[in-house]
């Protein structure tokens, strides 16, 4: 009965330490490792090696538990409205438990990146810093909408992605230069993390009413909101159908023209099935958002392996 009970311990642990990663957020940061290391072998004359690929994601990954297990302890009070399934809201991890997650994920990430090289290492310094001065006060620039928004998608859009690739370039060929497709993606992405930064709230109202965290949905409202947001997007897909458009050459212009188009049509058709006044639906779509963010990083690599 005691390794009954020991095992089960050890899956509830993983299960809760699954959670406080915020899974949709791995999902992410794992894709865009691969998808700008694919990319890097798509334009690269030289040989490659899958060793880069493992050590930038063991870096990220623990970059990332770091950043939003700092804003989970942060927020035990507003998750406990917003967000309850959340570990140290839910009381599966105590306060202490998710300090030494937070403190050995963050010098892992730093360690790990010094390892692979300064690129690496510089995008993942500063990532922990934009993350930290997000949630810790006093500065916690999740309070302003604006800051918070910038916080997000200068991560996720600009640092991660240049920095990545620079990384890759450096390691296969030595190059510090960046190629026109990376800046095409990382326009994209940029744009489409500001949908998602503004969209995240609209579901966590509540909590951040209570808290005084002053969002845009709580400024505007939700349907302007989730109106923008989905305009948003619409400018970055019909930004990626416009390059295909015009032909670049490291991309295959028929499968991106097609796949953004699908993507596009998609993403409206789903939109409509939104019921803004069930908070489960907003929830819902928020997660199809980051789907198609997801799909960005294997359908874009992909159009540069087959150019």
């Amino acid at each position: 009965m005691d390794q009954v009970s020991s095992r089960g311990f050890q899956g509830n642990w993983f299960y809760s330490f699954w959670k406080f990663s915020r899974p949709h957020t791995i999902i992410g940061t794992s894709l865009s490792v691969l998808g700008l290391f694919l990319i890097a072998v798509a334009v690269s004359d030289g040989s490659y090696s899958l060793f880069p690929l493992l050590g930038a994601w063991v870096a990220c990954l623990c970059g990332n538990i770091y950043i939003v297990g700092l804003n989970q302890l942060e927020d035990v009070a507003i998750d406990k409205i917003n967000k309850p399934h959340l570990p140290v809201a839910a009381g599966e991890f105590s306060l202490t438990t998710g300090k030494w997650i937070v403190a050995v994920t963050g010098v892992l990430a730093l360690v790990v990146a010094l390892l692979q090289g300064s690129f690496l290492f510089g995008m993942v310094a500063i990532s922990l810093a934009i993350g930290t001065a997000y949630s810790l006060p006093p500065i916690r620039l999740k309070r302003f909408p604006f800051w918070a928004a910038v916080c997000i998608f200068s991560v996720r859009g600009a640092i991660v992605n240049l920095g990545l690739y620079l990384h890759y370039s450096w390691v296969f060929e030595k190059s510090s230069s960046i190629t026109a497709a990376v800046w095409v993606l990382t326009v994209f992405v940029l744009v489409f993390t500001f949908a998602i930064a503004i969209f995240k709230d609209v579901p966590d109202m509540e909590g951040d009413l209570l808290y005084n965290i002053k969002t845009l949905t709580l400024q505007i409202g939700k349907q302007a909101v989730f109106n923008l947001a989905l305009w948003v997007i619409t400018v970055c897909y019909l930004g990626m159908i416009g390059v295909g458009v015009l032909r670049l050459a490291e991309v295959n212009s028929v499968f991106l023209v097609m796949t953004h188009l699908v993507a596009l049509v998609l993403m409206w058709w789903r939109s409509r099935q939104v019921d803004l006044q069930e908070k489960s639906e907003i929830a819902r779509f928020y997660q199809f958002i980051w789907k198609l963010f997801f799909l960005e990083y294997l359908v874009f690599p992909m159009a540069c392996l087959l150019a």
